[in-house]
């Protein structure tokens, strides 16, 4: 099972740096809402990582410098699998959202939700790059094993 979801962590984190790399790329003919949502889709793998970990979370929004995006990417993808080699995916954790409202769930529902909208979130601004005139990527998980 831990290999499992290691996989999924680098089919993310390779995709993320590849929508990235396209960003910087292309930042003259990038919006908002694009830089938006990669930050987002940063902070929250960042933040479900910090849930489980008791670490100093990332605001949900907040917009990072673009030069720190790869690093954060790393860092992010380092943390998953730490937290999946080293804890009981059956664990359950106790959190508050960014509302203050208290939840619980299993280590493995957590990371597997940080995948899944990561996944998400690289088909919106998928959608936004080509809409600005920009070659969107192929990002489905069957392309990055193939």
């Amino acid at each position: 099972m831990k290999e499992k979801i290691i996989d999924l962590f680098d089919y993310t984190y390779h995709f993320n740096k590849e929508i990235i790399l396209i960003i910087l790329e292309n930042i003259s003919k990038v919006d908002e809402k694009t830089l938006s949502l990669i930050n987002h889709t940063l902070n929250a793998q960042q933040i479900w990582n910090s849930r489980v970990l008791g670490e100093k979370a990332f605001q949900v929004w907040q917009i990072n410098p673009l030069e720190n995006l790869n690093e954060i990417n790393l860092q992010n993808y380092q943390k998953s699998i730490e937290i999946i080699k080293n804890s009981d995916l059956d664990r359950t954790v106790e959190y508050q959202n960014s509302k203050g409202e208290k939840f619980k769930n299993s280590i493995f529902e957590i990371l597997f939700h940080a995948i899944n909208h990561s996944t998400y979130h690289r088909g919106q601004i998928n959608t936004l790059l080509k809409q600005n005139g920009i070659k969107p990527i192929l990002t489905d998980y069957i392309f990055y094993k193939r």
